[in-house]
Order: C-alpha cells, then sequence, then structure tokens
C-alpha cells in the first residue's frame, strides 16, 4: 500500500514538473509574431538580419533599440519575463578579444530588453560566444556581417 502511495505521488509530482514552464498559446503567438521558432533550447530568435553590428561595434543604433524594446515589451505583456541573449562576433582578431566584445554587444541588447519590458536587467541572462559559433562563411564581407549578431532565447514564461 506504502508503495502505491509512493508510485502515485511520483507521478503527480512529474505530470507537475512537465506543466511547470510551458508557454501559453498567446505568449507561443507573441513569439511567433515576433520571428521566434521553436528550436532544441526553447524558441530562438537571431538578430543578424535585423540588428547588426558593424566590425569591432557593440553599439545599437536608435532604430535597434526602438526594434529590441518594442519586441520585449509585446512579450513582457504575455508574461515572458526572462531571457537568454547570445552575443557574437565575425572571425577577426583574437579570440579573447572577440569574446569580449560579442559579451558587450549581448549586454547592450540586454539592456535595452531590459527598458523595453520593464523587467529587472538580472532576469537576462547574457553569453559572449565569440566566433565560436558562425551561422555563415567568414569568407566574404556578407558572412561576416551576418556573424556579427546576438541571439535571443527564451527557455520558459
Amino acid at each position: 500500500m506504502k508503495m502505491k502511495i509512493f508510485l502515485m505521488v511520483c507521478v503527480l509530482a512529474l505530470v507537475g514538473c512537465q506543466a511547470k514552464g510551458r508557454f501559453s498559446d498567446e505568449q507561443i503567438a507573441a513569439m511567433r509574431n515576433a520571428g521566434f521558432s521553436q528550436n532544441s533550447e526553447g524558441w530562438g530568435l537571431g538578430l543578424s538580419d535585423k540588428i547588426l553590428f558593424g566590425v569591432n561595434e557593440s553599439e545599437l543604433t536608435p532604430a535597434s533599440k526602438n526594434t529590441i524594446q518594442t519586441m520585449a515589451k509585446n512579450l513582457a505583456t504575455t508574461g515572458i519575463k526572462h531571457v537568454r541573449i547570445d552575443g557574437h562576433t565575425d572571425n577577426y582578431g583574437k579570440a579573447d578579444y572577440n569574446q569580449q566584445l560579442s559579451l558587450k554587444r549581448a549586454n547592450a541588447v540586454a539592456t535595452q530588453w531590459a527598458q523595453g519590458a520593464a523587467i529587472p536587467r538580472e532576469n537576462i541572462v547574457t553569453r559572449g560566444l565569440g566566433m565560436s559559433a558562425p551561422i555563415a562563411s567568414n569568407n566574404n564581407p556578407q558572412g561576416r556581417a551576418q556573424n556579427r549578431r546576438v541571439a535571443i532565447v527564451i527557455t520558459a514564461p
């Protein structure tokens, strides 16, 4: 009898764990509307086509700041209060410098996200991945421009 009760408690606990952290239909619609797509980590958006950084730059343009803040505000209204932002660089420069530059890029976007979403900056995790994860060839200017990017990942509401 004790074993049956124990198993029932375990099953209920597992069901509860599975339900926790699920996105609502409204959140999914808002993420899709913003251009996010589901991936192995949750929901992701690469901003290489919307927010490009020049060579050796981590400063966002006023238009990019507005885009980020608007996106963050729209998602925050659905209850999404935590994100991860990964910064990336092209392959020019030394690895340690590029890692620092990519973190500066992620932090620049995180600051704008926090302002737009009206959430504490601490709710946003940033990572600088340097040149370790290119999405395009670094053999031409167009590919390098695409690699100077940030990616936003949402894993739970």
